[in-house]
């Protein structure tokens, strides 16, 4: 472990700052399947899933997790992306067992209720599938930015993911949200329509809103709870 943090340390030393697309081309080159961008197919996921192509697209890996409620958009939004950059994305779903048992004991929109039942369908739905996608990586790519959001401030581009025992890489950590969506615009990317309507941070549909003039980017996600911990578990474990 403390080899990861190490190397953690000496890749962020030498990419923070760097292009992104440097950056990831030398985790592709170097690290092949064994790098894997977990893309919820955002605007940050497409910049990022291109720029492994870009870099090389054999040894691009990329998967995203169907959760079983996410909006129309983005299953038609999956098949364009595959058929525009020429790549196969992997889906993982969740255990359709611990779905049942979890809907049975506390309904179907659990997550309305309390923090506590929110994560424990985010664990079943989105947590366990990442853990089963990840087994056998070293190096998970994500499209995470600082500006994002206040739980993700002093993310670093390369660090050491403990709970998962691997490196975390997130090339776009310092790119505004404009960076972002000039990138995908400038080459012609495929993106969600919903980005369009004022939805500029995407999950599953009961719990995504659009947002409304000068709020933050991430206030229609779980918007009924404090800020400070709208995450869904996948970075702040």
């Amino acid at each position: 472990m403390m080899n990861l943090k190490e190397t953690a340390t000496r890749l962020n030393k030498r990419f923070m700052g760097a292009d992104p697309q440097v950056a990831v081309t030398w985790f592709v080159l170097n690290y092949g399947r064994k790098a894997a961008l977990s893309s919820s197919l955002s605007y940050e996921d497409q910049a990022v899933t291109a720029m492994m192509c870009r870099a090389d697209k054999k040894l691009a890996r990329v998967f995203t997790l169907d959760t079983g409620r996410q909006f129309p958009e983005f299953y038609n939004l999956l098949d364009r992306t595959q058929a525009a950059l020429g790549i196969s994305i992997e889906v993982f779903f969740p255990d359709y067992r611990k779905i049942q048992e979890m809907v049975r004991e506390h309904g179907v929109n659990l997550f309305y209720e309390s923090v506590e039942l929110r994560h424990l369908c985010c664990q079943v739905r989105k947590v366990e599938p990442l853990k089963r996608a990840l087994e056998g990586t070293e190096v998970w790519i994500t499209g995470l930015r600082r500006s994002q959001s206040v739980t993700r401030t002093d993310m670093q581009m390369v660090e050491f993911d403990e709970a998962d025992g691997l490196l975390k890489f997130n090339p776009l950590i310092l790119w505004s949200e404009e960076q972002v969506k000039d990138y995908v615009r400038d080459n012609g990317i495929p993106y969600n329509p919903l980005h369009d309507k004022g939805f500029p941070s995407i999950g599953c549909q009961p719990c995504t809103r659009a947002i409304k003039e000068g709020e933050d980017i991430r206030a229609g996600r779980w918007w009924w709870e404090n800020p400070d911990h709208r995450e869904c578990g996948l970075h702040s474990r």
